[in-house]
């Protein structure tokens, strides 16, 4: 789990709330958001604005616009290089249409950094069956990355991407229901960080030098989901999420989740949750690897690490209707903060400047904050 990503992954699952998964298009609405993420040396901030709009009882359209505003100096900067600012700006523009009981969504995203460029398409098709009781899904995504490296005008490579979906939603009862889901995605192309290093042991008083690494450059993960809600009296609801992760790298992933939401009199809801997320490490990966050019593939990207990750998640939601603002029909104010931590098992913090093996882990807290505006009409 990438934290240079980890909150844009987040703000996607939260503005794609309200896409039809069954055979109904979203409503039509527009959130506004900021967001903030704070750890590790970095702070990743911005806007992100996504409105959807229906035409007709067939067609609805939404675009997307995001900004991570980041300012780095986390540990594998301060390390090998110097603190950075950048920019990434991402749009995306959706389609769906309906057609009986079937719903086909199209969506195109870009992505532009000062020393990277994204293109990625995703098709999916949901359809309702049995009674609207069960909801299969489809999908299937192609990306094309373009990968530079600032100071380095000679430096270009590609990244192809590949995504599969399949997807069964149940309900079991009336007050239950549950969704599996299965990922596949396949990268190929130059799939490691071009600024990235990874260090030897050598004679130096320091005790080690580095040289850069360099990863496979085939790439094929599987995910597997569960999920379910129960539902409670006077609006309150339990969830439980467990997902599995595995990959070609021989990386091994578990997330598990539970989560509370209670409503509370007719305009506020009340939200608390827990996440728990633990990997192992890639077959390529070291701390310290023994000399230069020790193994065909070399890694030490702290992400690649074995490492456990901690969240909690606390929010709050006010609804209010169109005696607030007479030109919508409803709409929420929602405040979100998630607590997390992170611990790596094998993955040394050189900033101590203590002896070659004795060197402390490494670990870090970080903080992040979502507020937005949701507004339909």
């Amino acid at each position: 789990m990438n934290t240079r990503y980890l909150l844009p992954t987040m703000l996607t699952a939260l503005l794609s709330a309200g896409v039809a998964n069954a055979a109904t298009l979203p409503e039509d609405r527009t959130d506004l958001l900021y967001h903030s993420y704070e750890g590790d040396g970095a702070d990743i901030n911005g806007p992100a604005l996504v409105v959807r709009k229906s035409f007709g009882d067939k067609v609805s359209l939404s675009g997307k616009y995001y900004v991570d505003s980041v300012s780095s100096a986390s540990i594998d900067v301060v390390t090998t290089a110097s603190a950075y600012s950048e920019e990434r700006i991402e749009t995306s523009f959706g389609a769906s249409y309906l057609y009986d009981a079937t719903v086909f969504s199209l969506n195109v995203t870009n992505s532009d950094e000062n020393d990277f460029l994204g293109r990625s398409y995703f098709f999916s098709v949901s359809q309702e069956m049995f009674g609207a009781l069960t909801t299969l899904s489809l999908g299937y995504g192609r990306g094309d990355d373009t990968v530079s490296r600032n100071g380095d005008d000679v430096f270009e490579d590609e990244i192809d991407r590949q995504h599969y979906q399949l997807g069964l939603t149940q309900v079991l009862t009336k007050n239950w229901i549950a969704s599996v889901d299965y990922e596949a995605i396949t990268d190929e192309g130059f799939l490691n960080n071009p600024y990235r290093s990874v260090r030897y042991q050598d004679d130096s008083t320091r005790g080690y030098a580095y040289e850069s690494e360099l990863y496979p450059r085939t790439r094929t993960s599987n995910s597997l989901s569960l999920r379910t809600r129960y539902y409670l009296k006077h609006g309150a609801a339990l969830s439980f999420d467990y997902r599995y992760f595995s990959d070609t790298w021989d990386i091994e992933a578990h997330t598990v989740g539970v989560g509370y939401v209670h409503k509370f009199r007719d305009n506020w809801t009340f939200e608390a949750g827990y996440r728990h997320y633990t990997q192992t490490q890639a077959e390529f990966y070291s701390d310290l690897f023994e000399r230069p050019q020790a193994q065909n593939f070399l890694a030490r990207d702290k992400e690649l690490s074995s490492f456990s990750n901690h969240m909690g998640r606390v929010g709050v939601t006010y609804a209010f209707s169109k005696k607030i603002l007479p030109f919508v029909e409803r709409g929420t104010v929602n405040l979100y903060f998630n607590r997390l931590r992170f611990d790596y098992e094998n993955f040394s913090d050189l900033r101590v400047g203590a002896p070659v093996g004795e060197e402390p882990l490494f670990g870090f807290d970080a903080n992040v904050i979502q507020f937005y505006v949701s507004v339909w009409y």
